[in-house]
């Protein structure tokens, strides 16, 4: 009989098919999901004018959503650590792109805002899901890059609302682009035969066979034996209680690594929702508007990236506490008079360092936990995170509605990236108690 130190093999695999399987329908499942965010940005001119909204109304509609995200992340992250990871994304896929194609047919504002409510369900469900996903397959050498890749997917969902919008408006009107997110919903067979389930989830359940077959798809070298003891996770639990994220010394951590994504979201979802409207007061045309949205989610596709493989050579701390404070200079440069060539590559820097920011921290969040907690950790880091995120589409219609200097509302959205610094500077800082415990050799024999 042998004893397999499951988390021991999965760290140590070589990179092969199956973990570009998981990588690509991951990052397939966090496109859509980024594609169906970023479209309120990218309707938000043509909304208000097809009826009338206020810049505060306007605000206020495009936090329907992020409420929405705020519930979905809560609820959906710690009930995946109980019913599996599969069903709760499927169910969260479901969510966010069949409110989102409904929303294409809203008569009025109070439709659009409840069918953006429940899509924000999914949206914000599905991601803390998928990032523990791959987190659990990706090998350890790799994992930030991994996890950086396939979380850049949100960035080209916002490139193709972006280009889609600036393709599709002037011809078909705002709902055209809505009703593109039909298509996660004609590949959802496709995704529920391919997407592994969590081989902690398995073993919790005992179902061993199916344990074994995927481990042994993602670790060849691993063969299943009759008689193979496949121990859990180091402080694996049969009940997942929020109560456990602050448990080994992990209460400073988890309240610094909260602070950090209320201040990141808040950013992300301020620009996001706001750039292409402030850019078009500012005398730049709707199309040229929309191309400032392109070069924000581009930046952070190579913030995503590059911070990834940083990560896995300085750790993630220091890659964010260096994110976050390029990210407030960049917005802080933005308010000054600028050279277009200028104002692009701050933009992109910007994008980099908001958007990129966040990826990294849903990297940084899935490593910090523990197995048995980790959708948890991130759900409720992501759902606390959404606080921010709601805040900041309302922060911008306030600014916009004050008539302020264009110059002050990119200084407010800089501000919350000083605030995030410092609280990565107090999570790199502290270290947790971390629970003691002996690990096994990954293919250590013993009698029985």
């Amino acid at each position: 009989m042998r004893t397999i130190d499951v988390s021991a093999l999965l760290d140590g695999a070589r990179f092969n098919a199956f973990h570009a399987r998981v990588l690509f329908w991951c990052a397939l499942i966090i496109i859509f999901d980024g594609y169906d965010l970023v479209i309120y940005g990218v309707v938000l001119p043509a909304l208000m004018q097809a009826w009338g909204l206020t810049a505060l109304q306007a605000g206020l509609l495009g936090s329907c959503a992020l409420v929405g995200m705020m519930l979905g992340a809560l609820f959906f992250g710690p009930l995946s650590d109980r019913i599996g990871r599969r069903k709760t994304i499927m169910t969260c896929v479901l969510l966010f792109s069949g409110f989102t194609v409904i929303n294409g047919f809203a008569r009025s504002p109070e439709e659009f805002a409840l069918c953006r409510f429940i899509a924000g369900l999914g949206i914000g469900g599905v991601m803390p899901n998928v990032v523990a996903l791959m987190n659990e397959y990706a090998p350890k050498k790799i994992r930030s890059t991994l996890v950086a890749v396939m979380f850049s997917g949100y960035s080209v969902g916002g490139m193709l609302s972006a280009g889609l919008g600036m393709l599709l408006m002037p011809a078909w009107g705002w709902q055209a682009v809505f009703f593109v997110a039909v298509v996660p919903l004609l590949v959802l067979p496709l995704l529920v035969r391919q997407l592994p389930e969590s081989l902690n989830f398995l073993l919790r359940q005992g179902q061993v066979d199916r344990a074994q077959a995927l481990l042994a798809r993602a670790v060849p070298e691993y063969v299943p034996g009759a008689g193979d003891k496949l121990n859990l996770a180091s402080g694996q639990a049969d009940k997942v209680a929020i109560a456990q994220l602050f448990h080994d010394g992990r209460a400073l951590n988890t309240l610094m690594l909260w602070l950090a994504f209320f201040c990141c979201l808040l950013m992300v979802y301020a620009l996001s929702s706001w750039l292409p409207k402030l850019m078009n007061a500012a005398g730049y045309g709707l199309n040229s508007s929309l191309a400032f949205l392109l070069v924000l989610n581009f930046g952070a596709i190579f913030g995503a990236i590059g911070g990834g493989w940083l990560g896995d050579r300085i750790g993630l701390g220091r890659v964010l506490l260096a994110f976050f404070a390029i990210g407030a200079l960049a917005l802080s440069l933005l308010a000054l008079k600028s050279p277009l060539s200028v104002l692009y590559l701050l933009i992109g820097i910007a994008g980099a360092c908001t958007i990129g920011t966040q990826i990294l921290a849903n990297a940084c969040a899935v490593q910090f936990y523990p197995a048995h907690i980790r959708s948890t950790g991130l759900g409720w880091a992501m759902g606390i995170g959404r606080i921010g995120a709601i805040i900041g589409p309302l922060l911008g219609g306030a600014l916009h509605a004050a008539q302020l200097p264009l110059q002050v509302s990119f200084l407010a959205f800089a501000l919350p990236g000083l605030v995030g610094a410092g609280a990565i500077l107090v999570f790199i800082s502290h270290r947790p108690r971390l629970m003691v415990h002996v690990a096994e050799r990954p293919l250590e024999s013993t009698a029985g």
